[in-house]
């Protein structure tokens, strides 16, 4: 990295799994401007998520620690501290446009400025009411918000979208656009000459999967990947997972109908609609850089790209989140900018919360000793790079995952072991052999070894983890 302490720009989508770039070999998106960011820049190819959830994702991601330390279990738990602090401590310009998913929902964490666009669909009478700036720009224009009340549930149709509409709003008012143009709108306005920290955090493509006409019409006629679901897969899924379909059927989350045996153009169209979303997002990320280069910094801005979690868009025969499948766990990290080496993919196992202290080095602060994170910067500057021996996603008595009070996933190189603290079921796969998970082994004599392994592997992690941290806590009293 160089010696200056550069700007750096750091790019949240919801909900974006990880075979969404082109750059990276997924033929079926088209993201020009991520592609150019990867060439430009790293990208960690198996990067995973602390929490396959919103809230829990990003607390851990903002902090250093895994959701056990942090007590952000579900969305809507409460988190107020972050490293951003640091940031702003040290001197950075800490601003956040679009979603952090913290809550109270306008709490600083650390920013200086926050304007705040939380979900697309927050219909749901259980939610906490809150008035973001996206529904202001509506009710500024005279103009409803759509979502399941106010537009899709009257749709004669509505039970067979699989949560796939075009967006009938002005695009402008896209929420994708709406966050990016004001992005783009404070880098071109913003007086100040410090460096500055920018988090944008994009709603989509998480659901509705709503993209403008426009952007629907670039994937007309292409063919989608099939999702990867057979009936022995189903079989042997455990009751909790099991129990998560069930609940998909019986509630309409985020706008979505699901289907237990979905035919596979309405899944075909269900996915064309999520990669127009994700392409609107990029051309949002094409101009933020044009917004850089305006203002004149672009080459000493560093830039990062990710996602909270992914989306099984009928893999498995779920959607959405919640489950440790890796369309649901794993998710694209791209950095590129001044000092980070170009063009270079790693495919060493790697930990979203990473990026956190990686982001502290960058601007020359150096991580508190209690993160659990580890800075991936020796990596940006073109060192080897040989990823974590084993990376570990947890989720805890949510709203939607209703039948486990935890659900632990280790993975290695090879193995993925998936356990649940109040079952005897779980699931294991081998990854080498089976990188789509269509056969558990959990219950197979010749890998109990494996099984018992990884186990223990998560039983010392949880108590490694804990002496850690053990006293995180006194740097926010």
């Amino acid at each position: 990295m160089s010696e200056a302490r550069p700007n750096v720009v750091f790019i949240i989508t919801d909900q974006q799994r990880f075979d969404t770039i082109a750059a990276l070999g997924h033929e079926h998106a088209i993201t020009p401007n991520l592609d150019r960011l990867v060439h430009a820049g790293t990208s960690f190819t198996r990067t995973y998520v602390t929490s396959p959830s919103c809230a829990p994702s990003r607390a851990s991601l903002f902090t250093g620690m895994y959701p056990h330390t942090t007590g952000v279990l579900k969305n809507n738990d409460p988190w107020s501290h972050s490293w951003v602090e640091l940031l702003a401590d040290s001197g950075y310009r800490c601003v956040n446009v679009g979603k952090m998913h913290t809550y109270p929902y306008t709490t600083s964490v650390g920013f200086h400025e926050r304007h705040v666009v939380e979900n697309k669909d927050r219909s749901n009478p259980t939610l906490p009411f809150f008035l973001d700036e996206w529904d202001k720009a509506f009710r500024a224009r005279g103009l409803v918000k759509p979502d399941r009340a106010t537009k899709y549930r009257a749709l004669e149709d509505y039970g067979e979208r699989l949560g796939a509409f075009e967006w009938e709003a002005p695009d402008d008012l896209h929420v994708d656009n709406f966050v990016g143009g004001l992005a783009s709108h404070w880098l071109d306005v913003y007086p100040g000459e410090e460096p500055f920290f920018l988090q944008v955090g994009f709603p989509g493509p998480h659901p509705p999967y709503d993209p403008t006409p426009s952007a629907l019409a670039q994937y007309d006629g292409m063919a989608m990947p099939a999702a990867h679901d057979s009936a022995e897969d189903r079989a042997s899924q455990p009751f909790a997972v099991q129990d998560l379909i069930r609940d998909n059927l019986e509630v309409d989350h985020d706008g979505i109908v699901h289907l237990e045996h979905p035919t596979a153009e309405q899944v075909s169209r269900q996915r064309r609609h999520y990669m127009a979303n994700v392409t609107m997002i990029d051309e949002q990320v094409g101009e933020i850089i044009d917004a850089l280069e305006r203002r004149g910094v672009l080459e000493e801005t560093v830039i990062i790209f990710t996602s909270d979690h992914g989306d099984c868009l009928n893999d498995h025969g779920h959607i959405q989140k919640w489950s440790m499948y890796e369309p649901s766990a794993r998710v694209p990290a791209v950095v590129a900018g001044p000092g980070v080496a170009a063009d270079r993919r790693l495919d060493g196992l790697t930990s979203l919360f990473d990026l956190g202290p990686t982001i502290l080095e960058v601007a020359g602060i150096t991580p508190p000793a209690w993160m659990e994170a580890t800075s991936l910067v020796p990596a940006l500057r073109g060192q080897e790079y040989a990823g974590r021996e084993f990376v570990f996603s947890e989720h805890a008595r949510d709203m939607v995952l209703q039948k486990t009070e935890l659900m632990t996933m280790v993975r290695d190189e090879r193995f993925k072991l998936v356990e649940f603290i109040d079952h005897e079921d779980g699931q294991l796969f081998d990854l080498r052999e089976d990188p789509h998970e269509m056969a558990n082994l959990w219950d197979d004599p010749g890998f109990r070894d494996q099984r018992d392994r990884l186990s223990t592997v998560i039983s010392r992690w949880r108590a490694q983890s804990e002496l850690h941290t053990a006293d995180w806590s006194a740097s926010f009293r």
